[in-house]
Parts: C-alpha cells; sequence; structure tokens
C-alpha cells in the first residue's frame, strides 16, 4: 500500500482557499481538493468530518489573519495615514469578499451549538471594533463629518473593493480615484 503524502493546515487552507474562488461553496468538495492535494479523500477526512468543518476551520483562520493584519492600523498616527493604510490592504485582500459569500452559506448549515459558528459569527465583530476607532479618530480630527453614521461609513469603504473595474483601469490609478471619490466626493462644486 502506497503511503499517504503528509500536509499541513496552511497548505491544506491555500488549496481550500483557491477551489473556493474558483468553484465557490456549492463547487467545492473533497474530491477536487484531494486531487488538487495530490492526496486521497480519506486523508481529508481523517482531519473533517465535511466540508462545512474545514470550511468553517478555514475561514476562522483567514479572518484571524486578515484581523492580525488589519490591527496594524492602530500604530499609524493621524486619520490620514490609517485611510491610505486601509484603503491600500483592502486593495490587496480582494478575494474576502467572495470568502464572505462562503462563509454565508457555511454559516446557515451550521448547528446553532457549534463553537466554530460562534467563533466565526464574532470576528467580523473584532474588525469593526477596529475600523469603528478608525473612524472615531476621523471624526475627532474632523476629517469625517459626524452627523454619517459609522456603519454606513465603514460600509462604503469596504464595499469600495467590490466596484467592478470594466475598462481594466490601472490598479494605481483605479485605486488613487476611489480615494478621491471617498475623500472630496465626486462634484466639482458643492
Amino acid at each position: 500500500m502506497a503511503r499517504e503524502r503528509k500536509f499541513n493546515t496552511v497548505e491544506l487552507f491555500h488549496e481550500a482557499k483557491q477551489l473556493l474562488l474558483q468553484n465557490g461553496y456549492d463547487g467545492f468538495t473533497f474530491s477536487l481538493l484531494a486531487d488538487r492535494m495530490e492526496v486521497s479523500r480519506a486523508a481529508l477526512y481523517k482531519y473533517y468530518e465535511n466540508k462545512e468543518e474545514l470550511i468553517t476551520d478555514f475561514m476562522i483562520y483567514e479572518m484571524e489573519q486578515f484581523l492580525l493584519e488589519l490591527k496594524e492600523i492602530e500604530k499609524l498616527k493621524g486619520f490620514e495615514h490609517q485611510f491610505d493604510f486601509l484603503m491600500d490592504f483592502i486593495f490587496t485582500k480582494t478575494e474576502i469578499h467572495h470568502l464572505i459569500k462562503a462563509a454565508v452559506h457555511v454559516l446557515a448549515r451550521l448547528e446553532r451549538s457549534n463553537v466554530n459558528k460562534e467563533k466565526l459569527e464574532k470576528l467580523p465583530l473584532e474588525m469593526y471594533h477596529y475600523l469603528n476607532s478608525f473612524i472615531l479618530k476621523g471624526k475627532e480630527e474632523g476629517k469625517l463629518k459626524s452627523h454619517i453614521p459609522d456603519s454606513l461609513v465603514v460600509g462604503f469603504i469596504l464595499q469600495s473593493v467590490a466596484i467592478p473595474n470594466h475598462f481594466g483601469i490601472p490598479h494605481q490609478e483605479w485605486l488613487k480615484s476611489i480615494k478621491e471619490i471617498i475623500r472630496q466626493g465626486m462634484f466639482t462644486n458643492c
């Protein structure tokens, strides 16, 4: 009998991420993952009972990595520097929106008492905690209008990454234009 190829969690999660981005939640299977990793499905089942369990663990790992990098925003002085960091950061992590869609499918299938479900549901709240501090700094420094709800500002910034670039505008020009629209609006005279 041939020896099973060994793999680590980072490798497993990397391949799972690629499959989720390519095929979405519904197209993700242990068979595809096993083929991609050149292992048997049985090797995957040694660690996970089903794809929901695997994807949940992966999503927790991915969100924790995202949050670890996002925490760097706290080290920067001044709202303008934090704003540039946040925009550059989310535009290097564009796949997070696709992965969140997969997480929604998984959360809907998990039992209420599942520990991973509780943890996965709490991680976005932790992200909003960091972003709320950023928004408060912007309002304290007079850079953001105080009457606009914090959640709307955060949502607008985070969703800017989902705007399709149909005409293939170079990345840096695209990002610069989005930053300008967020900072100054798009009207010439207000």
